[in-house]
């Protein structure tokens, strides 16, 4: 038998981000959010893009973003439980600005992974009365640093790379007791994981000109497959019923200098866009989790995942004495198979998006809400399954620096 116990870290309980590093935030601001995640092929001038660094240099302002992300969400599984949960983290912080008319430059800090989880489960001990009560933990996640640069090498074909510093802790537990009344004692093994190490983006988009108003934007990223270094300790202890340590945590094994295979990943997309009015488009990723290796060199269970998203954004005049005609409205969709394995089975994930930009202050500023809706698993296979509603809060403050200003 196993209990769903609620935790309200990261973006929420999730059984899921006990597997691999666990889970993954991915790179979507906001913006991109409310429209499918779309973000490789296309972007907003008067909003930052962190998916394709290379669309980077299309913003010709000096732009601040903050993005703040919440997830509420109902947790059941196949044997009836359920659990009502909900987290919320900050999502971003990047800045970016103009170096000279054919480069930007930008730099960022966000989440990358999260891990929180708990389960306890309890076996009968054969030949006797008594159970055994198990539980597991995880906690932590890793963060990412990043410095990009985006080019424009000619009027409608550009390229970026994305250098990002990875680090942080995740620490999984296990505790294990014996049910045979006041005397009970707890084992406990914990296993501290510390990463550190550099992993690359490259991007690349082309946007050319079909007539008067339209442009066709295609756009790809690649992220080369890499070695995160990292470094672990296993500690065991035990503990008595009233939660006072019998002995002192003890290493019961270290490894220093050791490394995990982070696989690539591949995005793709097309969108065809109507100047400053109208955008819709398809985008296309893939990462081969399969290929992902833990510090023992085991493969963690994970297969290679993909994922498909629709979006569209409208904005209905961009020079209006009409507050609501100012403002971007979008809509989008975005189907994922995600890389863990439940009975054999890869869950779904499956969610709708709304979302629109309120114009604040002078015309470029504004705060950007998003809202997504979907479902991950199914009980019918045997997975935990999740029906969650996220919000996402933005700010995106614009500013022309660095100008030189003439003198007549």
């Amino acid at each position: 038998m196993a209990n769903l116990t609620a935790q309200a870290q990261g973006l929420g309980n999730s059984p899921y981000s006990a597997l691999g590093i666990g889970e993954i935030y991915g790179t979507n601001n906001i913006t991109n959010l409310g429209m499918g995640g779309l973000g490789t092929a296309y972007a907003n001038g008067f909003f930052l893009n962190s998916v394709n660094p290379a669309l980077l240099v299309r913003n010709r302002f000096t732009i601040f973003e903050v993005g703040l992300l919440g997830q509420s969400k109902r947790l059941s599984d196949n044997r009836g439980q359920n659990q009502q949960d909900f987290g919320a983290n900050l999502s971003y912080l990047t800045l970016t600005f103009p170096v000279t008319k054919y480069w930007s430059a930008g730099i960022g800090l966000r989440p990358y992974s999260y891990v929180d989880y708990q389960t306890t489960q309890y076996q009968k001990v054969p030949g006797t009365i008594y159970e055994s009560e198990y539980i597991y933990r995880g906690r932590g996640g890793l963060n990412k640093a990043t410095f990009t640069n985006g080019f424009s090498l000619t009027k409608n074909l550009y390229v970026g790379v994305e250098a990002s510093f990875l680090f942080g802790n995740i620490t999984n537990d296990s505790d294990s007791r014996l049910l045979i009344g006041g005397d009970d004692i707890t084992v406990k093994r914990s296993t501290l994981t510390s990463y550190s190490d550099v992993i690359w983006r490259l991007g690349a988009a082309w946007r050319p000109k079909l007539n008067k108003d339209w442009f066709l934007n295609i756009g790809g990223t690649i992220d080369p497959m890499t070695r995160l270094g990292g470094n672990s300790v296993d500690t065991y202890q035990q503990i008595d019923a009233s939660g006072t340590q019998i002995s002192i945590p003890d290493t019961v094994a270290s490894r220093s200098g050791g490394s995990i295979r982070l696989p690539s990943q591949l995005r793709g997309g097309i969108v065809l866009e109507k100047s400053q009015k109208l955008a819709f488009g398809v985008e296309f990723g893939y990462q081969p989790w399969s290929k992902f290796r833990q510090m023992d060199g085991s493969s963690g269970n994970l297969k290679d995942s993909y994922s498909i998203g629709a979006g569209l954004e409208f904005t209905p005049k961009t020079r209006s004495s009409r507050y609501l005609e100012l403002i971007p409205y979008r809509v989008g969709f975005n189907y994922a198979k995600l890389p863990y394995s439940v009975g054999g089975k890869q869950p779904n994930d499956m969610n709708v998006s709304l979302g629109l930009s309120l114009p604040v202050g002078q015309f470029v500023n504004s705060v950007t809400i998003s809202l997504i809706g979907g479902q991950r698993g199914t009980i019918s296979s045997g997975q935990i399954q999740e029906r969650y509603f996220k919000i996402g809060l933005g700010l995106s403050l614009n500013q022309q620096w660095f100008q030189r200003y003439k003198v007549d």
